[in-house]
């Protein structure tokens, strides 16, 4: 019996035996699925984050090598260049380029020669160290002889060229201990009428004129003033306004500056009746 109840045992032992060795095959099976899916997601990851940054450094390289937008350069005026750099005082130079730059364009090669201005024309320069007393005094050394000379009416000895209506009234304040005994005249179309100009020029002698070229230029058209007794033209040339400019460096009066030049001045420069000086 105790022999049969064994062999009865066997088969579930048996059983039991096969079912143990089922799981311990089965079970690495399984860990080694698990290890090769870990295994395929790390792959997955490592290449979606390899694509990630090629695509940023693409991007960045695109960006090099894209054209930079360039930022619009502001553009200097006189007064930020004249800012910068220390007064110099002008020099007959200075005006024959002026003059030649701006009828290079509007006139014909002969006329451009017949507009220039020769360095025979020219009075000694202002070296910013005077004042116009003094700078006159340097450049009419004989005024005292010329004013008593001088009985035309309609005409001046010496015309002082300026910017401005207020420059003129300022420069006029500066010939106290120049002019002496002579009749000065203030030329500007501010609040004064040409009329009014050539009533006073005709009616006596004037020895000195100070005002804008615009003005000066409409009675020379008007024959309100001419120049048979002109022997000095100044032109206050180094002082500059509020905004640093010069009387050259405004459009409108550079305008009537160099008309005044061009169809009178020259003129009596070539025969040699007047003298240009820059104060």
């Amino acid at each position: 019996e105790s022999f049969l109840s064994c062999l009865s045992v066997a088969p579930e032992v048996e059983e039991t035996t096969k079912q143990a060795q089922l799981a311990v095959t089965t079970k690495p099976k399984a860990e080694k699925r698990k290890s090769v899916s870990e295994k395929s997601t790390a792959a997955k990851k490592k290449k979606a984050k390899l694509q990630q940054e090629d695509s940023s450094k693409k991007t960045k390289d695109e960006e090099q090598t894209q054209p930079k937008k360039r930022r619009k350069k502001k553009k200097k005026t006189i007064s930020d260049v004249l800012a910068a750099s220390e007064p110099k005082p002008g020099c007959p130079s200075d005006l024959q380029d002026v003059v030649a730059q701006y009828f290079s364009d509007k006139r014909s090669v002969t006329e451009r020669e017949e507009l220039q201005l020769q360095n025979s024309f020219f009075l000694s320069s202002n070296d910013l160290t005077h004042s116009l007393s003094s700078y006159l005094k340097l450049v009419c050394p004989k005024w005292a002889k010329l004013q008593k000379q001088h009985t035309e009416k309609n005409s001046v000895v010496l015309l002082i060229v300026c910017s401005s209506a207020l420059r003129t009234i300022e420069l006029i304040k500066q010939l106290t201990t120049f002019k002496g005994e002579a009749k000065v005249i203030k030329l500007f179309a501010k609040h004064i009428k040409i009329e009014e100009q050539m009533k006073l020029l005709q009616k006596g002698i004037t020895h000195i004129a100070v005002g804008t070229p615009g003005r000066i230029s409409a009675l020379l058209e008007k024959e309100g003033l001419n120049l048979k007794a002109l022997r000095y033209l100044v032109l206050d040339w180094n002082w500059r306004d509020q905004k640093l400019r010069r009387m050259v460096d405004i459009p409108e009066v550079k305008l009537d500056f160099l008309r005044l030049l061009e169809s009178n001045v020259l003129t009596a420069c070539k025969e040699d009746k007047v003298k240009i000086g820059l104060f």
